[in-house]
């Protein structure tokens, strides 16, 4: 049996809570056809909340969360998540109510490939203060940029 305090160390537990009441987020969820909308949702003294939308085209660069464990759950529409292993992208698509938890070294893409606009809720552990977003050339990472939190989000 899983306790109340293990579920609350839960990240994708976390995330599954708040995408079920979007009612009390602080803000109402934007789409920007420009780039994807994020609004942190919350934070606490181990991790931080947000919400993104994602319209169809819309995605991530290859990106890892600077040393921070996480879990994303998708809300609404579909995206397909992309993970380096042997070299290559591999997707993963994720519907409505699935998501993932990911350690603190995970590096992925997320887009939405489909032609409906997408929710999902991010939950990070510790909270996110940099991240680096990465090419993927010759089958190896190679490190493009260092975003810092303030500067960059």
């Amino acid at each position: 049996m899983i306790s109340i305090r293990q579920l609350d160390r839960d990240l994708l537990a976390i995330a599954r809570r708040y995408a079920d009441a979007p009612h009390t987020w602080p803000t109402p969820v934007c789409f920007d056809p420009v780039q994807r909308w994020y609004q942190r949702l919350a934070v606490a003294a181990d991790h931080e909340v947000w919400a993104l939308s994602w319209l169809p085209g819309q995605g991530t660069d290859l990106h890892d969360h600077g040393g921070s464990a996480g879990a994303f759950l998708v809300v609404s529409g579909v995206l397909t998540e992309e993970t380096v292993s042997r070299g290559a992208l591999r997707p993963q698509q994720l519907v409505a109510g699935t998501g993932r938890r990911f350690g603190p070294r995970h590096v992925h893409q997320v887009t939405n490939r489909g032609d409906q606009p997408a929710v999902s809720v991010h939950v990070y552990r510790p909270a996110l203060r940099r991240m680096t977003r990465y090419l993927l050339a010759e089958g190896r990472l190679r490190v493009a940029e260092v975003a810092e939190a303030g500067v960059a989000w």
